[in-house]
């Protein structure tokens, strides 16, 4: 891998990938971000799924974020097409689905399928269910699936899935 992350904002330097036995882990800054610091994540392509880490400059909004996306891996080269719905999670508290709204709207612009939106839903409602039954704990979601999220302590707020507490959000 070349060490880059290419967005439809840019291509921005990695300090980490690293590929795992479950899909591929990707660790970069955000630099000049207002809210940002840095970015983990776990790309799960059996689960469509990429769990995300924030290191915020202030309070954190939240533990983690997953996006549901299709995910592919080909010659080295990983391929992450979102497919809008996301799932805002709040460690041991609770979870919600997000972005339905962006689901839709893609749907009617034509920028995903029929087929993408109904597993877009299914995979949303699924992880709500199983992270439900892990009480909102990811490491115990992830353990429960046989995957081991390694995150890296040195580059963000997230040490092997148990991030410092999360402060309250002013409405």
């Amino acid at each position: 891998m070349n060490g880059t992350h290419h967005t439809n904002t840019g291509v921005r330097p990695v300090h980490v990938y690293r590929e795992e036995p479950h899909g591929l882990y990707v660790s970069r800054p955000f630099q000049g971000h207002p809210r940002i610091r840095h970015w983990q994540a776990h790309l799960l392509p059996a689960r469509n799924l990429v769990v995300c880490h924030y290191n915020f400059h202030q309070h954190r909004e939240h533990d983690y974020y997953l996006d549901v996306a299709l995910i592919t891996a080909r010659q080295g080269l990983w391929t992450v097409r979102d497919l809008y719905l996301d799932i805002v999670l709040h460690e041991g508290h609770g979870a919600v689905i997000v972005d339905t709204d962006e689901l839709l709207a893609g749907h009617a612009a034509g920028f995903i399928t029929t087929e993408e939106l109904h597993l877009a839903v299914e995979v949303a409602h699924t992880t709500l269910r199983t992270l439900s039954a892990a009480h909102f704990n990811l490491a115990t979601w992830a353990e429960r699936q046989d995957i081991r999220l390694n995150w890296d302590a040195t580059q963000g707020d997230a040490t092997q899935g148990n991030p410092e507490p999360l402060l309250p959000v002013q409405a």
